[in-house]
């Protein structure tokens, strides 16, 4: 009854959604108790029950409070009262989650996720594992907010060691590098669903979104101001906008708080799409050859290499060591270079660069990969 309560007040305990769905249809299917413990003489593994040594532990039950065994859970910590459990009106003593360590607190907050496959989530995460947290005491605001991910299949079959369906990322690392391989891990199956792994795929979100789109609008951008400003950008005098608005960076936080990154890698390499159209449109190397389109030039030249700014920042949880890159060929913070201190969302604003910045030389970020 406690379940599907929470269940119901709290309406992202499961992300995605139909996964909650789905869990609530399976609690409401509960009609006794729940076994935690398998007979020895089918078992000749496993942990005795103190108070009955022909049983041992169920491994779904023990294994889950591994979960805050290694964040330093207290088991002896101060017990708070008695709590009636079970349909007999039993009572056992409880431990409050407020009782916990500090440190304890500090690594399990009241914002803990879990992520787990899709197999797991029934019985183990989402009956057992929140039960087990509620019989220690811990507060529904404690509980942990459980993202379900799917599987990446091969050929349509979920991937299986034993079967031998599987796909080595060292040999595709070694192949394409760390930073392709992450990208389309990362843009090629969206939160909670199932994909089919394929190396064409790779190749050709690779291809398309970073070495067409991001990386020549990297080239293209530092090339000209280069060539039309000998490689320094001023603030824009002219009335010409930017290419697009900055509201869509608070559609990349909100996409973000709800773990679609496929979708939030969209913002941030589209803007490179967009910056690529807005060259066209804009004609830079024609408004160099004439004196009256100087501002505008400026204009145009400067929203372009902050789009760079912003566009690296936006990448970096996915794609760091490009970030780090274009930062540095925009010789942009350069006394962090190699940190992650030097991307912060506070900063995705557009006019983050300064007026006279003189950016660094242009350099391959992402070669095509040919076939």
């Amino acid at each position: 009854d406690w379940l599907l309560r929470y269940i119901d007040n709290r309406k992202d305990a499961v992300i995605p959604d139909f996964r909650q769905t789905e869990l609530r249809n399976a609690v409401e299917r509960i009609s006794g108790d729940l076994c935690i413990s398998r007979p020895k003489s089918r078992l000749d593994w496993g942990i005795e029950l103190p108070f009955d040594k022909d049983f041992v532990t169920y491994v779904w039950f023990d294994a889950l409070t591994n979960y805050i065994s290694f964040a330093g859970y207290d088991p002896n910590a101060v017990a708070t009262g008695l709590r009636p459990v079970g349909t007999a009106h039993s009572a056992v003593a409880t431990t409050d989650y407020e009782a916990q360590p500090q440190e304890f607190r500090d690594r399990w907050s009241k914002d803990t996720l879990q992520m787990i496959g899709k197999d797991i989530l029934i019985p183990a995460h989402g009956i057992y594992w929140l039960i087990i947290l509620h019989a220690l005491g811990f507060p529904d605001e404690a509980m942990p907010q459980l993202l379900v991910h799917g599987w990446w299949n091969l050929g349509g079959a979920k991937m299986s060691k034993s079967a031998g369906n599987i796909v080595d990322p060292v040999a595709l690392i070694e192949k394409y590098g760390a930073e392709a391989l992450r990208y389309y891990l990362m843009i090629g199956i969206a939160a909670g669903q199932d994909a089919d792994f394929s190396e064409e795929h790779l190749i050709q979100f690779y291809n398309r979104d970073l070495a067409n789109d991001l990386g020549n609008m990297l080239s293209r951008t530092l090339t000209m101001i280069k060539k039309y400003r000998k490689g320094q950008i001023h603030w824009p005098s002219s009335t010409l906008r930017p290419p697009y608005e900055c509201k869509g960076w608070q559609n990349y936080v909100d996409t973000m708080k709800q773990f679609a990154v496929h979708q939030c890698i969209y913002i941030a390499v589209g803007a490179a799409s967009f910056c690529n159209q807005y060259i066209e449109d804009q004609k830079p190397w024609a408004l160099a050859k004439d004196p009256k389109h100087s501002d505008q030039l400026d204009a145009v030249l400067y929203y372009l290499a902050d789009a760079l700014r912003i566009s690296a920042i936006l990448i970096s949880p996915v794609l760091p060591k490009a970030a780090h890159e274009i930062f540095d060929q925009l010789n942009w913070k350069m006394e962090l270079r190699g940190k992650e201190e030097r991307f912060s969302l506070k900063d995705a604003e557009w006019g983050g660069l300064l007026d006279g910045h003189v950016v660094g030389k242009p350099m391959p970020l992402f070669p095509r990969i040919e076939l």
